[in-house]
């Protein structure tokens, strides 16, 4: 599974959800469907943005957590 870590970057960066909203155009909604683990899928054009407001890198912000039953 995919987990989205944009609040420990958006920590990290001291920047609010609503501070993120305004720089990425994105509304507050859906980055806190996002940042919650909710959404089912992420533009490229907006991982871009939260990556150039943040000034970070996609790996900083999504991450690959195996599933325990699978293995995978």
């Amino acid at each position: 599974m995919i987990v989205v870590n944009l609040d420990v970057m958006m920590a990290k960066r001291k920047m609010t959800l609503s501070q993120l909203s305004e720089k990425v155009d994105v509304t507050l909604a859906n980055l806190s469907i996002l940042k919650n683990n909710k959404a089912r899928a992420v533009r490229f054009s907006t991982l871009e943005a939260i990556c150039a407001a943040l000034d970070c890198q996609p790996g900083d912000i999504l991450e690959f957590v195996p599933d325990r039953e699978s293995g995978a």
